[in-house]
């Protein structure tokens, strides 16, 4: 009789623990299934790593919230793909001056954060630089800037300097192929590198920004001609990287990645490109100290750079989930994560507080510059597309047949003036 007992009083434990357990699980299935999960949209694949520890930083603060990071090939590519099917990620890394993001956000497919709190810790009001019909669609956390990495070692053993006027780098140049350096690093297969170039020399003999897009953009159809005062010094621009042995060897059949091991192993000493080019610079442990500058323009103080939001978020109005999408790009917005970003990236930051390494940092030539008039916005902001644009001042390089850029860039911007509203 005592064993039976003592058998129901065993079974009886089993019985509540199993109970218990049974309780517990559901519990944490309870848990599980409050937990929301979002997708972000990431553009910035050599940020990845950092990214992922700024969202386990994200996720510890919020518990309920997980953050899916999705890292594809041709991420811009794919991103039209999802949209036209009605796809669009949570939040999206998606760059405010490119038309795709003026389109969608239109056609109403970005939530409007214009009346978002966080937007205060947004420095110079930069956000303010990428409304569409007034409204708020994007956070731009970073801006990318462009214009020249350079040897700074070498140049001191060399005895030049970085140029202050237009007049002052064609001379560098020269000076340093008669010293038998090669001036340039240049990826002939990757025109996108050298859009930049092409448009800070237009922007430099123009005026700026929005004197190089009357000219380009807004003037009549078959506007441009070879004899175009303002073409005329651009070719002149362009001709600085055509000069004989001013580039690498292979330049032509470069790529971004070539260009950048020519410059890190110091076969060339400059490096026409965009700040996001220094995280690549550096994995190469390049054993010279790095320095930036500007495209100069004719009289000092003219110089210019370009750019854009970098790191920049938008959030899907289609979101299920757009109480955690907030949350998250709040704390993008935040110090702790952007410093965290920066001390990686080392792109100029739009979030206030954030610590910059100011003239320390390799990038100051042109990140000093960063949110002043000095910076222009990319022209493409009012084009329609930007492909052929950087791909006809490769041609150019490859052929010097002025006629023919001349005649690319009457093909490329007429279908655009259809819509002008204004004479040239």
């Amino acid at each position: 009789m005592r064993l039976f007992k003592g058998l129901l009083s065993v079974v009886g434990i089993l019985g509540l623990s199993v109970s218990l357990a049974s309780c517990g699980n559901n519990e944490q299935a309870a848990k599980t299934s409050d937990k929301v999960t979002i997708e972000y949209f990431n553009q910035k694949k050599e940020m990845s790593p950092t990214l992922k520890e700024i969202i386990k930083d994200f996720e510890k603060q919020n518990p309920d919230i997980h953050v899916k990071l999705t890292d594809v090939p041709n991420a811009g590519t794919v991103l039209k793909t999802r949209v036209l099917a009605g796809d669009m990620p949570d939040v999206v890394n998606i760059y405010p001056q490119n038309i795709d993001f003026q389109e969608w956000a239109k056609a109403g497919y970005f939530e409007d954060l214009s009346d978002q709190g966080y937007l205060k810790n947004i420095k110079n009001d930069f956000e303010k630089r990428f409304k569409v019909n007034g409204k708020v669609y994007n956070v731009p956390l970073s801006t990318n800037v462009y214009g020249f990495f350079y040897n700074k070692t070498a140049f001191k053993q060399l005895g030049v300097s970085e140029p202050k006027t237009w007049a002052e780098f064609e001379s560098l140049v020269k000076e340093l192929i008669a010293k038998g350096q090669t001036p340039f690093a240049i990826a002939g297969t990757e025109p996108w590198t050298l859009n930049g170039y092409h448009q800070l020399a237009l922007a430099t003999v123009t005026g700026g920004g929005k004197q190089a897009n009357e000219l380009l953009r807004y003037s009549k159809p078959n506007a441009l001609k070879v004899d175009n005062k303002y073409l005329k010094e651009d070719f002149e621009r362009l001709d600085l990287l055509r000069m004989k042995d001013a580039a690498q060897k292979n330049w032509r059949g470069a790529s971004y990645n070539d260009a950048v091991v020519s410059f890190a192993s110091q076969k060339s000493l400059i490096m026409p490109n965009g700040s996001w080019a220094l995280a690549m610079i550096q994995q190469q442990k390049p054993a010279f100290e790095i320095g930036t500058f500007a495209f100069p323009g004719n009289e000092p103080g003219q110089e210019l750079t370009v750019g854009s939001g970098d790191l920049a978020l938008s959030i899907s109005a289609n979101s299920r989930n757009k109480a955690a999408a907030q949350k998250f790009v709040a704390y993008m917005t935040t110090k702790k994560a952007m410093q965290k970003y920066y001390d990686v990236d080392g792109s100029p930051v739009a979030v206030k507080g954030v610590k910059e390494a100011g003239p320390n940092s390799p990038l100051y030539g042109l990140s000093k510059l960063a949110f002043t008039k000095h910076q222009m916005i990319w022209l493409a902001q009012d084009w329609t597309s930007e492909n052929d644009f950087f791909n006809l001042t490769t041609n150019y390089l490859m052929n010097g047949d002025k006629q023919e850029m001349v005649d690319s860039l009457n093909t490329f911007f007429n279908p655009m003036k259809v819509s002008n509203d204004r004479e040239g």
